[in-house]
């Protein structure tokens, strides 16, 4: 979410200072690229996943700051909303056994930490949606305490000049009326009811818009097989409810600009990209600064002076921008590096199905680029976006567009199509036999039995309000069920539904 800020009012000068130095950091950028001045020992992942907290009704619990005093542990963070917290795993070689080593790393800290928020009365839920969360739980108050999400929320209320607006056609669940969510919030709190996982490759500078643009082409297919998100404010929604929420929950356009066409914060993009130059470059061309505080470092100036620059404000700018899959630039001591970030996947719902969805993206991606000729050259880009919003909004039950099968359901796409493309690519990647079978083997189950997170949150509701509870208390005694199912750490296709 960016680095702290603290509570101040935004001048006209400064918000023309840092387009300007925006453009002095671009001017920067495109030299490094020219000169080849990254850094590309090897190819690195990274992840980080956002939990939501809840207390012993499977109410929010907004006790982050307690929670983390008794983790004590840096690679736990706060989020937006008090009930909130995230955590960052180190950076590591996507070859060998790594992954394996991983899944038994975060499933230790992750036991550790939930153990620490008991303490705190609390339990920790990795799921993509919080479907315990009602109106009542997005009070301005509860923010997280440091003052940069205050200031966030400010400057996006500030430029939207109204309340938000959250509306959206469900799904009907079993056959049943299509649910409506038409509800109104003053603070962009209801982006705490998502949660994420985000998935981090370093990449060197000339293969980045390969990787980036095969991200793009499978992002639907990553919704429709890894959706976990069903619901919101009590109703049945996208089978990935995370899309439209993280849209319209960040949104500083009112109605008259979405008119107009005016690009939303949160976004998917328009086009192939040819350079990560293309991808900062939008976002100085289309988007204003919410957080126009420059820095004293001039970016040019620290290159012709044999540094690696900041780039400060374009990397801030570049945090406000939420991109469905976003460029980075970072310094690891002293040497600038690039990554694709990934930020489709929902949280959840297990330590093995979040493997597993990162395997299988790593490994059709890495596949994807290196084809001879490429797929974004035989798909368009708005056949890759419309895949995107399918795969969110009907999960299993999508038609997705595939060049050289036509339209197709995902699980078949990824049987047929996909899984031995995610096989090769962890191949070309070093990755051992073992961790590759074991985490491709969970994609493969999901896809025979057709169970993803949210399909299972969906039919144990219905199975639920069948036998007489309503839907609040439905939702409460589901979470609860997730959560026990959860903490066994069994992937979800393999849930039972009684």
């Amino acid at each position: 979410m960016g680095t702290d800020e603290t509570n101040r009012t935004f001048r006209s000068v400064d918000r023309q200072r840092y387009r300007d130095k925006m453009q002095r950091g671009l001017d920067a950028l495109a030299r490094m690229l020219a000169d080849g001045n990254f850094s590309f020992p090897h190819q690195q992942m990274g992840l980080e996943i956002e939990l939501s907290l809840v207390d012993e009704t499977m109410a929010p619990s907004m006790s982050n700051s307690v929670v983390l005093q008794k983790i004590d542990d840096e690679s736990f963070t706060t989020e937006l909303g008090q009930h909130n917290v995230e955590i960052n795993v180190r950076p590591r070689a996507l070859a060998g056994e790594n992954a394996l080593l991983l899944e038994d790393e975060l499933r230790r800290a992750l036991i550790g930490a939930d153990h620490k928020a008991h303490d705190a009365g609390a339990k920790m839920v990795m799921i993509g949606t919080l479907p315990t969360m009602f109106t009542e739980h997005l009070d301005p108050r509860w923010l997280s305490k440091p003052p940069r999400y205050a200031l966030l929320n400010e400057q996006i209320f500030r430029a939207k000049g109204e309340e938000m607006l959250l509306e959206m056609e469900g799904r009907p669940l079993d056959g049943g009326d299509k649910e409506h969510l038409r509800s109104y919030a003053d603070s962009i709190l209801p982006e705490s009811a998502s949660t994420s996982v985000q998935l981090h490759l370093q990449v060197a500078p000339e293969d980045f818009s390969a990787h980036w643009n095969a991200a793009q082409c499978i992002a639907g297919v990553q919704l429709a097989i890894g959706a976990n998100s069903p619901f919101l404010l009590g109703k049945a929604l996208w089978h990935e409810t995370r899309v439209p929420l993280f849209t319209q929950s960040t949104d500083t356009r009112p109605v008259e600009l979405k008119n107009q066409g005016v690009r939303p914060r949160v976004w998917f993009g328009e086009r192939w990209i040819t350079s990560i130059f293309d991808l900062f470059e939008e976002n100085v061309r289309y988007f204003p600064a919410l957080l126009p505080e420059p820095v004293e470092e001039d970016p040019v100036g620290a290159l012709d002076a044999g540094q690696a620059p900041s780039l400060a404000e374009l990397r801030a700018h570049n945090g406000t921008i939420w991109r469905w899959n976003r460029p980075v630039y970072d310094i690891t001591d002293g040497v600038p590096h690039l990554r694709v970030e990934n930020r489709v996947l929902p949280s959840g719902p297990t330590v093995i199905d979040v493997l597993a969805n990162a395997a299988f993206f790593y490994g059709v991606q890495r596949s994807l680029t290196e084809q001879d000729r490429p797929l974004w050259t035989q798909m368009s880009f708005e056949a890759a976006e419309e895949n995107f919003y399918t795969g969110a909004r009907n999960g299993m039950d999508s038609l997705l567009y595939w060049p050289g099968t036509g339209w197709i359901a995902p699980d078949e796409l990824v049987l047929r199509r996909l899984l031995p493309m995610a096989h090769e690519g962890l191949r070309m990647c070093g990755v051992s036999d073992r961790a590759r079978e074991h985490h491709l083997g969970v994609i493969e189950q999901r896809c025979l039995t057709r169970q993803t997170g949210a399909s299972w949150q969906r039919d144990l509701v219905v199975s639920l309000e069948r036998s007489g509870m309503k839907r609040r208390a439905a939702l409460a005694e589901m979470l609860h069920r997730y959560v026990e199912l959860t903490n066994i750490g069994e992937p979800v296709h393999s849930w039972p539904l009684d």
